[in-house]
Parts: C-alpha cells; structure tokens; sequence
C-alpha cells in the first residue's frame, strides 16, 4: 500500500461545531427587542455561514441553534417584531427630534470600525465627523453639525453594513446601494429594511435543507441558556474554585430539566426530527447535569478539554501548550451512555481570537498545517476526532470581508486533504462505536474549566440573589394557586436564568449596551410578580450594575434645612442646602416617555428627612386617585403613600404576608409643590447609616412613573456636627 492511500485509509476526522445563539432581548414591557443583534447577526451571519457549504459538498459541518435565537428570527419573519433600532432606522431623518439624533450618534457606529466601517467612505466620514471618543455631552453638541441627510445615509449604511458581503453582491438592489454610497432616499432605506426580513426568512429553511441533505448536523442547547449545573444547585461552583464567595443557594433542578425539555421540544416542532446532541450553554456541565440531558434522549454532548483533563486528573498539555496525549483529547469519551466531545481549546481560540488579523490565505494553510500536525502525533489506527467549537457570529466582524476568504480557503483545502476528513458528530458515533469511559466528569465550563465567569463577584452574586427571591416568590405563589396558568411567569424566570446576564456582570466583560442587559434582566424579574399580580418589591428597582445603584444629585446636601411644610415656595432659601435630582437627566419610567416630575429635592436636619417634589403639570391635573410614595430599599423597606388629592399620607412596613400599615406620617402639603417631613426614628435609620430611597407616583396601586428610574436615592444620616464638617 503507498504513503497515500494509508493516509486516506486512516484519516483524521474534524468536526466544526458553530454555536449560534443570542440572548432574549425582547422587553417585557414594552414588547420591543430593545438591542438588534438577531436582525442584524441574522442579515450578516447565520445564512451565509450555511450557504457557503453548498459550494463544498464534501465538507460536513455542525451547527447548534439556541432556541432563544431561533424564537426571535420567527417573531421578527412571523410577527412583524421590532426593536429600538429598527423603529429608529424607520423614522424620517427630516422629522428626528434632538434626543432621536444623539442615539443615532451614539448607536449607529456600533460595527468593527476596521472592517466594516473605514471601507466605506462615506461611513469613515461620517464616523470622523462625530469623533472617535465622544461623551453624550459632547454628541448633543455635536448633532447641529449633522444635516438630514447625514442622518439618512448614517441610518442607511448602519444597517447595510451589518448585511453580509455575499449576500450584497448578490442582490442587485443591495449591490446598487453599496456602489451609490452617499445621498440615500427614504424609500431607498425601507426597502433596505425589506430585504433584511427577506434574508431572516431563508435562515432556517436553508438549515433544513442542508440538514435533510446529511451534509450538516443540527444541535441544540437548553432554551434560554443557562449555566445547568448552577440552576441545579450554585454551591457546585466550589468545587471547581473553592475560594469562591457565594450568593444564596439556589437549586432548582426542575428548571433546568424544563430548559432541557423545552429546547427538544421546539426543535422537533421546528425540524420535524429530534436532536442527537446537545452544546451545554458555554460548556457547562456537570454529572448530574449530563444524567439529565442523556434521559431525555440526547446521544452526545460537548464541552472543553479542560473538563476532560480534570476529569482524568492529568495534564493534557505542556506549559508551552503542546499536546502531551493526543490520542486521548481527540477521542470521543462516555459518561453514563451519553458520548462527551472535548473542544480543542487551542485551535476554537485560533480561529475565534487570531486569525482575523492574520492574511486569511496564511491563516486557513496554519490551521490546515495544524491538523496535519495532529494526524501526525497519533500513533495509533484508531478514527481519531478533533473538535473545533466557537461561536458561529461573532468572530466573523473582525475578518476582512466577513471570514470569506478564510472559510473559502480553509473548505477548499480540507476539500483536497486525504488526510483530513470533515464529519457530522452522529456520523463518527455511528462509525467507532469503543470510547473511552469516565468514571466521573469534572463539573465546570468552557472557560477556565470553572463557573467564575457567571458567579463569584458582587454583582453576580446580587443578580443570582434577585433570581433567588423571585423564584422562590413564584414556588409559593404556584403551590398557594395550582389552577393559576403561570406559563408566562415561569417563561420570565427561565430567561432570566440565561447565561448572558451574567456574562455582562462583574469585571471580566464590558459592553456599551451593559444598562440594556441589566434591566432586560431585571424587566423579566418583574414581569414574574406582574403576572403573579403582586408588587414588584423594591430591590428590583435596584440596578445590578454598581456604577447605577445610587443616582448622584445635580447639586449635593451642604448644610442642615428647616422648610416650611406648606406645598408652596415660601422662601428660595429654604431648600437652598439641599441636594436636587433632574428627573429628566435620570431617565423617567418604563410606563411614560415624559415624567410627570421635573425635579426631587432632598435634605435633613439631624433628626428629619425633607423630601420636595416639582411637578411637570399641576397635581390637580394629574390622573385621578394618583397618589406619591417613597419607598425605602435601605436598611429596611419601608413605604410612605401620600394621596394627592385629599387624604392621610401613612407609613407602611413589608414582611413575608406583604404591606401593613404602621402609622400616619402627619407633615406633608400637596399645592405647587409636594413637601414632606419624615423623622429619621420613623425610617428606623440611625446615624451614619445609609438610607435608599425611591420615589414613584401611583395610580390604583399601579406604578406610573418611578424616579429615578435606574438605582435609588441615598442618604447618609447626619451626625450632630454634619455642618460643621461640611464647612471646614
């Protein structure tokens, strides 16, 4: 037999595992997607990526599609779903108002400038126009300097460039757009906007096909994303990072198996088949987690080598990251009948993190190379396999020409190799039947082989303590109400346990749309109580984000007040030492566009707390049976309701059965003004402790408007000799 056909006879088997997933960005609330990355990653990412194949019909791929993105692509084709950017894009550049013009500036420049923006003139010009490093300030300066039709274009080229280079040059439209460049119409931009639903709708019909055809394979991940092995119990974390400081335990094991469970499901209904295997959301898994994945019947699973190297107890590689066993990493191993694939850690980065700013001809000969390496090292007969798993999307931006000539490069020459054999995961199982067997499987994820990403530092912590309260809230509301339908309730709690929360909380991850994550968060968290019909307590009116807890006044507390409590300006002077919030600037509700409130001030003496609010209308032409209320977050949730019209203004306290009433807060005036004396010993607050405080006005129990809206007021109570300090 010659060299060749021994290396035909024994291949190495690849298998390209590409992840698409999105988080759920749709606002509870409002029913807007409130960030575009499903459109926009549909119109450039998911189609292509699956198009280019036909092109290479003896190259295998495999893709795994999180529910969570495959629901908002059917809303966007089915149910004419919008998000913020969208609606903005739509608007005419003639009729933007000042605030329209500031998030276009800030917003419609969210594309890898390198690749997607400087090769575009027009797009480079208009982006050096607004300036590189720009603060909001600095952009509602900036806006007089823009003309419509800077913005008509800027709407146009935003969304243009988020369409992949393929599918432009394909569509004469899209390619007459590009060529054009500049001086773009109104009708020119919806029909824009026409093609990118054209495009959203051919997605899954081209994964079904190729599917049907055997040259893909199609995975799963549980539905919304979460990390498993910690919705199964978070104290799990420490056996991976025994330091790690924990948040209440939370273990809901039925929510996982939910997630599990419903993901298959869908799937089924969507394709018309179940899935064979299943990406465990960034790799996490665990042994229980992996026992319950198997018994709804998925053959396969996958995760990182790291996993497979603690699992074992050994080294997997060197210090200068060279394989020490490569017969063992490119194995396929069996834990409790389910078969457990192991990333290549080192070659997924490559392609997700380096190669992109390599020459793509260079890069796809290095990978090639690489894997001819491998097929070296192993010294046995066996059908070894290399898993190489990373995001389908987010890499691609970082490429020039969006990885084409890269994947092009690299499918041609797998293509040729007779070394080198693509394959579906289910292809391989079915050929080599012997795996290796693990006795236990190391609970961890793809980074770090840890869970640290998602759990460990305060602000992942406070978030996991929120989900705690609000899923305990929810057991106690289901067992107390069994013939309640509480579908869309546990349908907000299971997108709150998705992974991408967290992934944005704590320090390892930043992000321009960080407040978009957290009160998508937060919204799902009150969406639970909304449909349980109870209050949404306080805390969730508390941002996650730390920068956003305490909203900072305009002007600070100087000195000690004495106001007249009367509802009326009786003298300047009287709140001149106190501090002042402008509700505008602080965002108003999610309920209302523009705030019944213009400003809040607040001050104390050393023994009372001063609250003062400006309306925007006069109180008497507020709705009617509106009411004020200052809710305490901090040290104890406390509520003062003040009716507007007339009535006693009481105090309330909160405990496990709710709100009761504890006395009549006597000092208070609603006339221009709304004033309002509260001693400290009522607040249950003592010196150089911190008070949090919220304020929100009320209609029949309902919130119209909170502020401010993201975070709270805080106060420290005052020493006798505050002033003293003040001004020395």
């Amino acid at each position: 037999m010659n060299i060749s056909s021994s290396m035909s006879d024994n291949p190495l088997y690849i298998v390209f595992l590409w992840h698409m997933h999105q988080p759920y960005y749709k606002d509870p609330f409002t029913g807007l997607y409130r960030l575009p990355w499903v459109r926009l990653h549909g119109t450039k990412d998911y189609l292509d990526m699956v198009r280019i194949l036909r092109d290479y019909p003896d190259i295998r791929q495999n893709f795994n599609l999180v529910p969570s993105l495959l629901e908002q692509i059917i809303d966007y084709t089915e149910n004419n779903a919008h998000d913020v950017f969208l609606d903005m894009t739509l608007k005419e550049a003639s009729g933007l108002n000042d605030d329209d013009r500031v998030f276009l500036l800030e917003n419609f420049f969210l594309a890898n400038w390198e690749t997607m923006i400087r090769p575009i003139p027009r797009y480079n010009e208009l982006l050096m126009k607004r300036g590189f490093r720009v603060s909001s300030t600095d952009l509602r300066r900036r806006i007089k300097y823009f003309s419509d039709s800077d913005f008509l274009d800027l709407q146009v080229l935003f969304n243009l460039v988020w369409i992949d280079p393929v599918l432009r040059k394909e569509d004469p439209f899209l390619e007459h757009l590009v060529e054009k460049g500049r001086d773009y119409t109104e009708e020119e931009k919806k029909r824009l906007i026409s093609k990118q639903i054209e495009i959203l709708e051919k997605i899954i019909p081209e994964y079904r096909e190729l599917s049907e055809k055997g040259q893909i394979e199609l995975s799963t991940t549980p539905f919304y994303h979460p990390i498993l092995p910690l919705l199964c119990d978070t104290d799990i974390a420490r056996l991976s990072s025994p330091e790690i400081k924990l948040p209440g335990r939370f273990s809901f094991i039925d929510d996982a198996r939910s997630q599990i469970r419903s993901a298959i499901e869908f799937f089924e209904d969507l394709f018309g088949f179940r899935p064979q295997g299943m990406w465990p959301s960034e790799g996490s898994v665990s042994e229980e987690v992996i026992r319950m994945i198997g018994s709804e019947g998925i053959r396969w699973v996958a995760t990182d080598e790291e996993i497979l190297a603690r699992s074992l107890g050994i080294a997997l590689r060197g210090h200068s990251g060279s394989l020490l066993h490569p017969e063992i990493l490119y194995s396929v191993h069996e834990y409790e009948g389910v078969s457990i694939l192991f990333r290549d850690h080192k070659i997924s980065d490559l392609i997700g993190f380096v190669y992109s700013r390599w020459d793509p001809k260079t890069a796809a000969e290095d990978l090639i190379e690489r894997l001819n390496q491998i097929h070296s090292s192993i010294t046995d007969r066996q059908p070894h396999l290399v898993s190489i798993i990373l995001d389908g999307e987010n890499a691609w931006e970082y490429y020039k020409d969006d990885g084409h000539d890269f994947l092009n490069y690299l499918y041609e020459g797998l293509s040729k190799s007779e070394r080198l054999r693509t394959t579906t995961v289910s292809e391989y199982l079915r050929m080599r039947d012997s795996k290796g067997i693990l006795h236990s499987v190391y609970p961890g994820s793809w980074i770090n082989g840890n869970f640290n990403i998602w759990i460990g530092h305060e602000e992942d912590n406070t978030a996991w303590n929120y989900l705690l309260e609000t899923r305990q809230s929810l057991e106690t509301y289901r067992r107390l109400n069994p013939q309640k339908d509480l579908s869309h309730a546990f349908k907000s709690i299971y997108i709150a346990e998705g992974s991408d929360w967290n992934w944005w909380y704590g320090d390892e991850h930043a992000t321009e749309n960080a407040r978009d994550f957290d009160e998508l968060f937060r919204f799902n968290l009150m969406s639970v109580y909304r449909e349980m019909g109870i209050d949404i307590p306080p805390f969730l009116h508390v941002p996650v984000l730390r920068e956003d807890r305490a909203t900072r006044p305009s002007i600070e507390i100087r000195g000690f007040i004495f106001p007249r409590i009367d509802g009326i300006m009786t003298s300047y002077f009287e709140w001149y030492q106190a501090a002042y919030i402008d509700v505008g600037r602080t965002g108003g509700s999610m309920h209302s566009s523009e705030s019944l409130i213009t400003r809040i001030y607040y001050g104390f003496n050393q023994d009372t707390l001063f609250i003062r609010v400006d309306p925007a209308i006069p109180f008497t032409e507020f709705p009617e049976s509106s009411a004020i209320t200052i809710e305490t977050i901090r040290p104890y949730p406390l509520r003062v309701i003040i009716p507007l019209d007339k009535g006693k203004a009481m105090l309330y306290g909160r405990n496990e059965k709710g709100w009761y009433e504890v006395k009549e807060i006597p000092d208070f005036a609603v006339k221009d003004l709304l004033e309002v004396a509260i001693s400290f010993n009522d607040l249950m607050v003592r010196e150089k402790e911190e008070l949090n405080f919220f304020i929100t006005v009320i209609r029949n129990g309902d919130e119209v408007e909170r502020c401010p809206w993201r975070g709270y007021i805080s106060v420290i109570v005052p020493t006798p000799d505050f002033e003293a300090i003040m001004w020395y």
